[in-house]
């Protein structure tokens, strides 16, 4: 997979993980972020760190939650077999899908 397909379905993920707040939550979010941290959207995948620092000054813990789903989403979207996530983050279980797709 190229890198360009990983950060389009990555940020698909990204989406789809967020879906549960609801949409106009969602859009508050990506709002948030791109005024108060300079993150647009379209750059989480490579800015995937201040994303995940953001989404703890957001919600604080609750950015686990938020983390584990866009994991499941991602897993799904790349057909990837099921990894224990109880204790990885999101940049951990991004490198994990990268390593599995480039075996693939």
């Amino acid at each position: 997979m190229v890198r360009d397909d990983f950060d389009k379905t990555l940020l698909s993920a990204i989406e789809e993980g967020l879906g549960p707040l609801g949409d106009s939550s969602k859009q508050a979010i990506f709002f948030h972020l791109e005024k108060s941290f300079d993150i647009r959207k379209e750059s989480i995948p490579t800015k995937l760190k201040e994303f995940k620092d953001a989404l703890e000054g957001i919600f604080g813990p609750g950015a686990q939650i938020i983390e584990k789903s866009i994991a499941r989403c991602l897993q799904n979207k790349l057909g990837l077999q099921g990894e224990n996530m109880d204790n990885v983050d999101i940049l951990g279980y991004v490198d994990i899908a990268k390593r599995q797709v480039k075996k693939g």
